[in-house]
């Protein structure tokens, strides 16, 4: 990276003096987790708590395993490298680009509209005079000014907040249904109930994990914590985010088995589920209390529209920086630059059409099936990026010696990489199944 990317607060005393950096609690760690714990991720928590009980908590707390071993795998390249993963990426020939380019496109008009939509239900919920497909406009809006105007700190300190309205909202749901302790860590035992394979894949892959997960080396670098000094402190952010990740879906499991599974209520399915789950918290707890979830399903929602703003526009401008040879870290490609902005101009307009109009069919089987390559893509590249340099490399996309995998986090990407192919391939069937009569069954 050049000196051009170091973003480094000159003000902090330690890191002026070359003191080791010390970790603080709000950093890019918490901005991926509050990133990927969106409505359809507490959704799938729920349903599988509302199916099962207790049962599958396990998977809740594998997920956020997986997902710290992702997150440190994108982290550990770009410190060791002072590299970004697509340029990691790119070394590994062009056939990452060929998937990148229409995948990135493609993801933004559809997530877009979609993010836009999870935030406006909960408010539509709260106050039902308003339109949902308007006030879904608004939130996109208020998404791109806070994001076109802002710093990455300031987005920072937005993200910390939501994340604090989220903890007292999802846990206090937990706490409010007084669970069973011995029937909490008896889901902890592996045990897979008939039926459940689709649920068990869609917690343990799907739960705070997107395209977000690589976008993590972006915000490390906003943040000013772009060389191998960082390292330790990088581990302990992804850490300390992904547990509290952890308690996230696992408060929504122990909603669901406490209130949905013993009462043998059946959940609706996408995001009504949770405004669903608001009547039932009204109905047993109160009408304050149902509002209360409904600020914190929005607060989930509002936080992973935001983050996908910042951080799939810092990809997506590094991207065309890459393509245009731009250096490393150059302004254009930065928090505010011209190509990051033009991408936030694409997450909000295009995806506005997708709320007035009918949805295109074949936009989104392009984005299904797109999708379900992303994140084998992410744990595979990893897996080569991380071990010994490979012949025909690119010189700076070589990780020093000290940096590269061990056994256990070979192991782990390993795992990753099987699951997710295991996900990709459920969810394309799911995304074919209405096209190609066979995949029905």
């Amino acid at each position: 990276m050049t000196s051009s990317g170091d973003t480094t607060d000159p003000a902090d005393p330690a890191l002026a003096a070359g003191d080791p950096p010390r970790w603080r609690i709000v950093g890019p760690g918490l901005v991926v987790a509050a990133t990927g714990v969106g409505a359809a991720d507490l959704v799938a928590t729920l349903v599988a708590g509302a199916k099962f009980g207790y049962t599958l908590l396990w998977v809740a707390v594998l997920g956020a395993v997986i997902k710290v071993v992702l997150v440190e795998g994108a982290g550990r390249y770009s410190l060791a490298t002072q590299r970004t993963i697509f340029e990691g990426w790119r070394s590994l020939g062009r056939w990452t680009t060929w998937y990148f380019a229409p995948y990135i496109l493609v993801w933004g008009v559809v997530y877009g509209a979609t993010a836009m939509s999870s935030t406006a239900l909960p408010v539509v919920a709260l106050l039902p005079d308003l339109p949902l497909r308007w006030t879904a406009v608004a939130f996109g809006l208020v998404g791109l000014v806070l994001v076109w105007f802002g710093t990455y700190a300031a987005f920072e300190k937005i993200t910390a907040a939501l994340v604090g309205v989220m903890f007292v909202t999802v846990v206090g749901a937990a706490v409010l249904t007084l669970p069973n302790l011995g029937e909490v860590l008896g889901g902890l035992r592996p045990a897979l109930p008939d039926d459940s394979l689709v649920n068990v894949l869609g917690i343990a892959g799907g739960v705070g994990g997107t395209i977000t997960l690589a976008a993590y080396g972006y915000w490390l670098r906003e943040k000013g914590w772009h060389t191998p000094r960082f390292m330790r402190v990088m581990r302990i952010d992804n850490g300390v985010a992904y547990a509290v990740t952890g308690v996230f879906v696992v408060s929504m499991l122990v909603v669901g088995a406490e209130l949905l599974y013993s009462a043998g209520i059946a959940m609706e399915t996408g995001d009504q589920a949770l405004v669903q789950l608001s009547d039932v918290l009204a109905d047993r707890y109160g009408e304050v209390f149902g509002k209360v979830f409904l600020v914190g399903f929005w607060a989930s929602s509002f936080s992973s529209l935001i983050g996908v703003w910042s951080g799939v526009s810092l990809m997506f401008a590094d991207f065309v920086g890459n393509l245009r040879d731009l250096p490393s870290g150059h302004p254009d490609t930065r928090t505010g630059g011209r190509l990051f902005k033009a991408y936030l101009l694409w997450l909000t307009f295009p995806p506005m059409l997708l709320l007035l109009l009918d949805e295109p069919v074949g936009l989104i089987l392009a984005y299904g099936a797109l999708g379900a390559l992303f994140m084998p893509f992410l744990a595979i590249t990893l897996l080569v990026l991380l071990n010994k340099r490979r012949p025909g490399a690119l010189p700076h996309s070589d990780v020093p010696p000290e940096w590269r995998n061990g056994w256990l986090s070979n192991t782990g990407l390993g795992v990753c990489a099987v699951l997710f192919l295991l996900l990709g391939a459920n969810e394309l069937r799911e995304v074919l199944a209405p096209y190609v009569p066979f995949l029905e069954g």
